[in-house]
């Protein structure tokens, strides 16, 4: 095999992917368009114009020489804190073609997270987008640690963008190998501090080849809308490497992504699939009550980061005729390892394994359960994460003989689809019962008046743990105590009577990861 190449073999099944043994991932995903005469075709739209494929590998050739010519060596962490855009694509491959390790950040945190990050990382070179720096500068201040190099995006003077503009055009790629770490992604702090979560070369090929190839069957022809942001795992897939490993477009919106918004990008750009999170579906669901939106252009919808409720599914295809297609992934497995399919859709299930991984579930001493029994999903496959960074002891819990614990609870069905009941510390014990906070929600969501529901274990007046609902309801002018029991008297017939909830809490908004995960624990512990 010549340098940097990759190997599908279509012969078996799941495909078979090789690695030559100097490979730099850059090479696959940005330098291999121009060898397939791709270079005049528009690799990314935005409002802020087009980039075509000949220009993208230009930029990501001028940015890795500009951070080179900083001073830094092979090996270097230089941290994003950069809106969807252009010059997030420049800075991470451009950062991986010459040996550097990009790690993206959340863009949404403040400047206390922000000097952790800075701090813990020991990051040579900081990027960040104008937008950002009424946090991400007093974190520079506050972090002990202070990056060698710190660059805005785009300022007069001395900016990552004139950089490139003055850096030369032609860079070689660095030679590492397949498994050798690439990028880092910090998980979204559902609890604690996140965590640097150590990713190689190969990880992003995996998750590209075996789900955005294999299951959602993105093709060169295809124009993918990510509602998730870049800066995490859902969202990188979706938005940079899916498009890019397959030759098609990618569409950039960086702002918040309303449901407006978004219905006024898909009929402006047309793409084909669009990736949201459920809570944005339901918000979309309400907003098509009052108007139409076209959406003719797309071909299906992918969610994630909150299990998909079935009535929210239903009422979306009754609505659109448009699937959607759910699944989980997490940061330390880097894109979705189970989810439904094209033609293989079980409501309120996440669907099947995707090709190239292997799940258990297990008790609490590691045995696997017998089918039907709810226990600790555990997944295997050759897009996990290495390492945490500076991590030992969060690293071994994690990663035990190969087998990732993604802390999330599940049982698989008689058909061999994978059902969520939550995270692991989420489950409710009623009445010495195991109960899924994921059901309640589900069920809750059901009722018209209800757009988005988190239900959490409260003690009672005899210490008992008992289910406690948090709902927003479509107009918040309905809250009253005849609707609460009318919410209650739904649940009491659509669930077993242990499960239903004994407060009903009516708010504005439910505290929320940024890639949509409700964050339970502050609903437990008060800290909103």
């Amino acid at each position: 095999m010549r340098d940097h190449t990759v190997t599908i073999d279509r012969s078996v099944s799941p495909v078979r992917i090789e690695y030559a043994p100097v490979f730099n991932v850059a090479v696959p995903f940005i330098d291999r368009h121009l060898d397939e005469a791709r270079g005049d075709k528009v690799a990314i739209r935005a409002d802020a114009g087009d980039v075509t494929y000949r220009a993208l590998a230009e930029n990501v050739n001028r940015c890795g020489n500009a951070l080179r010519e900083l001073g830094l060596v092979p090996g270097d962490r230089v941290l994003m804190v950069v809106k969807d855009c252009a010059e997030f694509f420049y800075t991470f491959w451009g950062a991986i073609k010459a040996g550097f390790v990009p790690a993206p950040l959340n863009t949404l945190l403040r400047a206390h997270d922000y000097a952790y990050m800075i701090e813990s990382s020991g990051a040579a070179a900081a990027v960040y987008s104008a937008e950002f720096a009424a946090e991400v500068e007093p974190a520079l201040q506050q972090s002990p640690h202070k990056p060698a190099h710190v660059l805005l995006v785009e300022a007069d003077g001395d900016s990552l963008v004139n950089r490139i503009a003055g850096a030369s055009p032609d860079l070689e790629p660095v030679p590492a190998a397949a498994g050798d770490d690439c990028f880092w992604l910090f998980s979204s702090g559902s609890t604690g501090l996140p965590k640097a979560a150590v990713h190689a070369h190969r990880d992003m090929v995996v998750t590209s080849q075996h789900y955005g190839a294999d299951v959602l069957g993105v093709a060169e022809s295809d124009v993918c809308f990510s509602a998730a942001k870049l800066f995490f795992a859902y969202g990188l897939g979706n938005a940079m490497t899916f498009p890019l490993w397959a030759g098609a477009q990618a569409v950039l919106y960086p702002a918040r992504p309303t449901p407006d918004a978004m219905a006024d990008m898909v009929a402006r750009y047309r793409p084909t699939i669009f990736f949201g999170v459920p809570t944005l579906f339901a918000a979309q669901l309400q907003a098509l009550e009052s108007g139409d939106a076209d959406l003719s252009s797309l071909r299906c919808c992918v969610s994630a980061g909150e299990p998909l409720p079935a009535d929210i599914l239903r009422r979306w295809k009754d609505r659109t005729g448009l699937d959607i297609l759910d699944g989980i992934g997490t940061t330390e497995i880097l894109h979705i390892f189970i989810s439904n399919g094209h033609g293989d859709i079980r409501a309120g299930t996440s669907g099947r394994l995707v090709p190239g991984y292997a799940a258990r579930i297990v008790d609490e001493h590691g045995d696997d359960v017998a089918p039907g029994e709810t226990g600790n999903l555990r997944i295997k496959g050759g897009s996990t994460l290495k390492y945490y960074w500076k991590n030992a002891d969060k690293t071994a819990e994690t990663i035990v003989d190969g087998w990732v614990h993604t802390g999330d609870t599940y049982y698989q069905d008689a058909d061999g689809y994978y059902v969520c009941c939550g995270r692991s510390d989420d489950m409710l014990k009623v009445g010495g019962i195991w109960c899924s906070p994921v059901e309640i929600e589900a069920r809750l969501i059901e009722h018209p008046q209800v757009l988005e529901a988190a239900v959490v274990g409260r003690p009672d007046a005899d210490e008992l743990i008992k289910p406690e609902a948090h709902i927003i309801l479509k107009s918040a002018s309905d809250a009253s105590d005849a609707l609460a029991a009318a919410l209650l008297d739904h649940c009491k017939t659509g669930l077993a009577p242990y499960k239903y909830p004994r407060w009903f809490n009516f708010v504005e908004e439910l505290p929320k990861t940024a890639t949509g995960k409700i964050q339970r624990y502050k609903l437990r512990n008060g800290t909103l």
